[in-house]
């Protein structure tokens, strides 16, 4: 799968020059009611400026979502519909919608019309500043207060701590990106919020930019509380990738260092309440505490090791490098991106 998508993106790069310098990436499940308004509002933002295309994700629609992408589809080609088998969630719908863009800027923007394609020329402006990543900000979100704007609070901030890429709304889907950067970045599980933080691995720049949000008038919330536990989760994974993805031993080696010399201490404790105190060994906690901390420096080394074995072998089965270059200088003066 890994190397199918490598050979899509190479594609694209070879390809570009004739394809729309935007794409619009749009995830939807069960959405009917909006799609027609949302199609309208941003071919309104876009027409006029630059070319672009709307890739809509039907992520497993159950209503009649899909008729109505086809309907509009029918008088506007520059529509396109990925249609999956069944409900994979917005972190696929997003990855498809990703390897499928082609155009050199995208645009990711929720189906629920809360996001406001407004704001998408105003974002598009903001990445030719010399950014890489363009997040949107809910700064007046109109969600229910306990089971949407607290979690969301508490979540954005734990995040901007944990990954040092300090944004306000990492939950808002309306981003701006250039593709390059998605290119290396693959998306598992619930990672598509942290999409800045993995981008900043590469060395992007990243702004966050205030943008409108509306209340829902139709259709039905995907999100709740349920998904908290997830976030924490994934945010565990965010931040072994960012920190330790290259370098694991480090994490468990040190952990394993840290357990040694615990058990050391303890051993030599035992043993000189042995010779000075006559203490009997056997029945010494510290003597079972200094086996415990030596099993587990052992356990952590180990895990270290193995993590290493497949740290290399994932980026060398690949030819993955372990860094990320924005462009080379030449000695006669020509620029390679």
């Amino acid at each position: 799968m890994a190397e199918q998508g490598h050979k899509q993106n190479t594609n694209r790069e070879v390809t570009a020059g004739t394809f729309p310098e935007i794409s619009v990436i749009v995830p939807l499940l069960n959405e009917e009611d909006n799609i027609s308004p949302l199609y309208k509002q941003i071919t309104e933002a876009l027409f006029g400026g630059h070319e672009y295309e709307i890739i809509f994700i039907d992520d497993g629609s159950t209503d009649n979502s899909l008729a109505e992408l086809s309907r509009l589809q029918k008088d506007d080609t520059k529509i396109r519909i990925i249609r999956f088998r069944k409900n994979f969630g917005q972190t696929a719908a997003l990855s498809a919608g990703f390897t499928h863009a082609r155009g050199k800027i995208i645009v990711a923007i929720d189906a629920d019309l809360q996001n406001d394609p407004a704001d998408i020329p105003k974002m598009i402006k903001k990445l030719d500043e010399g950014f890489d990543v363009v997040s949107g900000w809910r700064k007046e979100r109109h969600d229910n207060a306990v089971t949407r704007l607290l979690p969301s609070k508490i979540a954005n901030w734990l995040i901007s701590k944990i990954t040092g890429v300090n944004l306000h709304d990492y939950g808002c889907t309306l981003k701006v990106y250039r593709r390059e950067i998605l290119d290396e970045i693959n998306l598992y599980g619930e990672m598509h919020r942290f999409i800045p933080a993995l981008a900043s691995w590469s060395g992007a720049t990243i702004a966050e930019m205030v943008v409108n949000h509306r209340p829902r008038t139709a259709g039905t919330t995907k999100y709740g509380l349920g998904r908290t536990w997830k976030v924490i989760l994934d945010l565990i994974t965010v931040k072994f990738l960012l920190s330790f993805s290259t370098k694991p031993i480090q994490l468990f080696g040190g952990w394993g260092l840290i357990s040694f010399i615990l058990g050391n201490l303890s051993g030599l404790a035992v043993i000189s309440m042995k010779i000075f105190k006559k203490t009997d060994m056997t029945g010494n906690p510290l003597l079972y505490l200094t086996i415990l901390f030596l099993v587990i420096s052992a356990q952590f080394i180990l895990m270290g090791l193995l993590a290493e074995l497949l740290v290399r072998t994932y980026h060398e089965s690949q030819n993955r490098p372990i860094y990320s270059i924005r462009e080379i200088l030449e000695s006669n003066g020509k620029r390679q991106s």
